[in-house]
């Protein structure tokens, strides 16, 4: 046995003998409701939250989840009736097992965790089937699902509820919440009989290695009649053709006339054990005759095959008879232009707008009134009133149309020429016409909606945000220091685009493009031509230090603000202070706590840094975001919220308020379809409302790694907590005591070298510094920034080295990290044998899913002849200002081999020494060429005064 953590000895070594014992398993027993909800959010997700990882259960019963929703998106399910107690039935939903599901099935029982199998106060192994226990849960999700997502669901009522007949009432229990029957006896138990009888065919076709299919083929040559194009014909010229299709490979199809015959090669492939082919081609047919009477009239010829009908009749056939012969277990084929495989013609309905050319400099908003035409189409076919009126009097339920198949419902003609008549025109304002076009919001009830079609600066709008024509580039401000790539610059002028129409806008690139620099320089930009409005800017805390130094990097001549800490301006002093700033800088822990005074303030913009912090839309930090006013909202965010649309609700609603419907409506039109049921029309409707919205780069685009340098080296600040500078302080006193007693010498210089090690200790975890093993989370600045990052690298799927020079804090942070993450952390530093680091490396270097993604290593040891190209992204957690031992340590992962570009992260503490040497290495030249082969010892030259200085806390190091 393998100890699962280092807190528990080693197995002790017995030669007794091994034997099966109880183990204790906690549980989690929700409701079906609630469990479904749950495993929807965890469904495909490995980390959960920070330090709460998916057990290898969860994932299964998340896989099981998502093969219910399955069976119930391809229609595998049955109505049943089932005996609770005397009197009391219960009516439900049941998947149905055939063909490749129940393989699938099987392979997933094989799959099932032990611990699923767990029952309370067990003594021996649990001896119900796996199989067993994953049917029961399937058929509970079936029966949810089902029921959640029927349009006319039943509500329960307060008073008994009176039914015409047990059939009626069967129907109504199928849809409501609980599913109870009570009632007749007799007349109950009769109508439970009946059930059981109308699904034992089916069991019996579920079965068999074949199923019939019917096949309806539409006629091969028809007339064109008018000018118009309309044709309806009521010849017997429609033909179904009966089919054996194989449950094990659908794609084997052999015809009903082939299976009569007694020699031929498809004769051999019909021989499957004591299968009697012939003898099921009639019982099925025999069937299926109940529900298609025309199938009893083929059953007269001595080998049927298929039959001949009109069209009217095969109407009916499309419309009625498919359906149930599906739902009896029936293949059924019909025209591509029927199905959804096809493009089924249908009236529908769209808006026609016309809009005159955008002028320049003209002031048009969102919210302006635009007047708009209803236009009646069948398919792209636009018709005429006139067209229509004719079509209604065919009376042809299936009508030629140029060509194309269409159905034809009178009531529906009827009901589009009144539609017309009354609403030939209509208005609306440009936000709702953008929601239209979208798909956001529902626009002719009780008819396909088609789309809007539009010309002048509103056609160019909708062209633009659906990706059809290009929007405008911009120059990069004069005033913006700095060199955006050619990529950045089409992100800043997207952003400034969907900025000009009042339109939310998430950044989600990928990490390490640039979007910090892209949201300056939409500030820059609009800081001259919004009146100097200044922009509110939320972010975590460990971040907040960064936006103000790069803001001063690459915009100087912004005046910026941290609104944060126990001395931040509040009331009229803060409104005062807003007036004057171009970037007022606060966190989240702030938002909703000081949502009062920040909503005092008239925003020129909202951005959201790492805006996956408000993805629950429940917190008091969501509710607040939500809540402020501004002239234009941004979102960014390198982790992109598609991974999970449950999370996507909260930042659209943040981004463009309404856009989604409420939250109830979005569980049920996409979370539940997409997350339960991989629903791809729900998918595709959501990527069409939120696409135009969003931005997303990858550096493995290959549009965007061309821009890219090799190996991109940026610089991290975090801040101290309140601890660190508290222990940082307290270092500082005692070296400056120390340096007042001391003298020029060996001693002065062990004085200085003690206290630079001991104020890296502090700035890298409080934990390092103290030795007391005592609790991580919550205490480090560095650690807290480095998870943040490490998490949108992980989801990514890529893999870090981290360096720091002392390995008891990569021993924290190995330790830490596997906690948090719940992957493995290597970690090599000098006590590590040749055999292990060699085993390390080539686990880290496997292109494996399970090898470990995070390779932790003390500057020494991993800082020369390894390597690591598996890696693209190194971390400095602290700084040895050697830049020769620092690029060879990056070189571990930027050498030949590498096939990624690598990013390197430079942490430093703000307002700390590691602040002050960069800047003092940074600024002149000779100081750096000075610390190259010399490592720190530089620094023991400078002055007391000097060194005072260098160690003295700034106040902005707080976070």
């Amino acid at each position: 046995p393998f100890p699962s953590s280092p807190l528990i000895a080693e197995y002790p070594k017995t030669n007794a003998k091994e034997r099966l014992a109880p183990w204790t398993v906690t549980a989690f027993s929700p409701t079906i409701n609630k469990a479904v909800d749950f495993l929807c959010t965890c469904a495909g997700k490995r980390m959960l939250a920070p330090g709460l990882i998916a057990g290898h259960d969860l994932a299964f019963w998340a896989d099981a989840m998502r093969f219910a929703g399955s069976l119930i998106a391809r229609q595998q399910f049955l109505p049943r009736l089932d005996t609770i107690e005397q009197w009391v039935y219960s009516a439900c939903w049941e998947p149905l097992f055939r063909g490749s599901d129940a393989k699938n099935l099987t392979s997933l029982a094989r799959a099932m965790p032990a611990s699923a199998r767990a029952f309370s106060n067990a003594k021996s192994a649990p001896d119900e089937p796996a199989v067993s226990v994953l049917s029961d849960f399937l058929c509970a999700t079936v029966d949810y699902l089902v029921r959640f997502t029927s349009h006319d669901i039943a509500k329960p009522v307060s008073k008994k509820k009176t039914f015409d007949s047990v059939h009626d009432q069967w129907i109504y229990a199928l849809g409501a919440s609980n599913g109870i029957m009570e009632g007749n006896e007799a007349e109950l138990e009769k109508f439970a009989f009946q059930v059981h009888e109308w699904r034992r065919p089916i069991s019996a076709l579920i079965a068999a290695p074949f199923k019939v299919c019917f096949r309806l083929e539409e006629p091969q040559v028809l007339e064109m009649d008018g000018e118009e194009g309309f044709t309806s014909s009521s010849d017997d010229s429609w033909h179904v053709s009966y089919l054996l299709q194989a449950t094990d490979d659908p794609s084997l199809l052999i015809p009903v006339a082939d299976a009569w015959k007694t020699r031929g090669g498809k004769i051999s492939l019909l021989k499957r054990g004591k299968f009697n082919h012939k003898e099921y081609i009639l019982s099925s047919l025999g069937q299926a005759a109940s529900l298609c009477p025309l199938i009893e009239n083929s059953l007269k010829a001595s080998v049927p095959n298929g039959y001949e009908l009109d069209t009217t009749s095969a109407y009916g056939f499309l419309t009625d008879k498919a359906i149930a012969l599906e739902q009896a277990g029936f293949g059924v084929m019909l025209p591509a232009w029927w199905t959804k495989k096809g493009t089924k013609q249908r009236l529908n309905v769209g808006a026609s707008v016309k809009s005159s050319t955008l002028r320049g400099g003209g002031k048009i908003s969102l919210g302006e009134i635009v007047k708009f035409d209803w236009e009646v189409a069948i398919g792209d076919e636009k018709i005429s009133l006139e067209e229509l009126e004719m079509l209604a009097k065919l009376k042809s339920p299936l009508v030629k149309v140029r060509g194309q198949w269409v159905e034809m419902n009178n009531e529906e003609i009827q009901a589009a020429i009144t539609f017309w008549k009354k609403k030939a025109g209509g208005e609306a304002s440009v936000r709702e016409i953008v929601q239209m076009a979208l798909g956001a919001k529902e626009a002719a009830e009780g008819f396909s909606f088609k789309g809007v079609k539009a010309t002048g600066w509103i056609g160019d709008l909708l062209a633009q945000l659906e990706g059809r024509m290009e929007f405008e580039e911009l120059m990069v401000p004069k005033d913006f220091i700095g060199t955006l790539r050619p990529y950045q610059v089409r992100g800043y002028s997207w952003l400034a685009f969907l900025k000009q129409w009042g339109l939310g806008a998430c950044l989600a690139d990928d990490m390490g493009l640039g979007k910090t620099i892209q949201a300056l320089a939409l500030i820059q930009h609009n800081w001259r031509e919004n009146g100097k409005l200044p922009t509110l800017l939320i972010c975590p805390t460990s971040v907040m230090n960064n936006w103000q130094k790069e803001a001063a990097r690459f915009t100087p001549e912004l005046p910026v603000t941290i609104h944060h800490g126990t001395t931040r301006c509040k009331g009229d002093a803060f409104e005062k202070l807003a007036e004057t700033q171009a970037i007022i800088i606060s966190s989240y822990a702030l938002l909703h706590r000081d949502i009062k005074i920040l909503q005092s303030v008239s925003w020129g913009g909202v951005i959201l840094d790492e805006a996956q912090n408000i993805k629950n839309a429940a917190t008091k930090q969501a509710k607040a975001a939500c809540n402020m006013k501004a002239d234009y909202r941004i979102a960014l965010t390198g982790t992109p919220v598609e991974n999970n649309v449950g999370d996507l609700w909260s930042i659209m609603e943040f981004l463009n308020t309404g856009f989604l419907g409420s939250q109830a409506a979005f569980k049920r039109n996409f979370f539940i379809p997409i997350q339960a049921r991989r629903d791809t029309e729900a998918s595709q409707q959501l990527k069409n409302i939120t696409g135009p919205f969003m931005l997303r780069r990858l550096k493995t685009d290959k549009s965007i790694i061309c821009d890219l340098p090799d190996k991109m080296e940026m610089k991290v600040f975090c801040n101290l907590t309140k601890e660190q500078a508290t222990l940082y302080t307290a270092v500082v006193k005692d070296a400056e005591r120390a340096l007042d007693k001391s003298e020029e010498g060996i001693k002065r210089k062990g004085v200085i070298l003690a206290t630079l090690s001991k104020l890296k200790q502090v700035c890298n975890h409080p934990t390092q510094f103290l030795g007391d093993n005592s609790k991580i989370p919550g205490r480090s600045g560095k650690l807290a920034r480095l998870l943040e990052m490490l998490e949108e690298i992980l989801e990514l799927g890529e893999r870090a080295l981290i360096f720091s020079q002392f390995s008891e804090m990569g021993g924290i942070l190995q330790r830490y990290l596997q906690e948090h993450f719940g992957y493995e952390a290597l970690f090599l530093h000098g006590g590590v044998t040749k055999k292990k680091r060699d085993a390390m490396v080539e686990a880290f270097q496997v292109e494996n899913e399970d090898s470990p993604k995070i390779f932790i290593l003390s500057l020494k040891a991993g800082g020369t002849g390894l390597n690591l190209t598996r890696a693209n992204h190194v971390f400095h957690f602290d700084r040895w200002w050697n830049p020769a031992v620092e690029n060879q340590a990056t070189d571990r992962a930027f050498r030949i081999g590498q096939t990624k570009d690598v990013q390197v992260h430079k942490f430093i503490c703000a307002g700390t020494l590691e602040e002050k040497i960069d800047e003092m290495i940074e600024c002149k030249k000779e100081i750096a060429e000075s610390v190259i082969g010399t490592g720190e010892g530089w620094l023991t030259k400078m002055s007391n005064e000097e060194l005072k200085q260098l160690f003295t806390l700034r106040k902005d190091a707080v976070g």
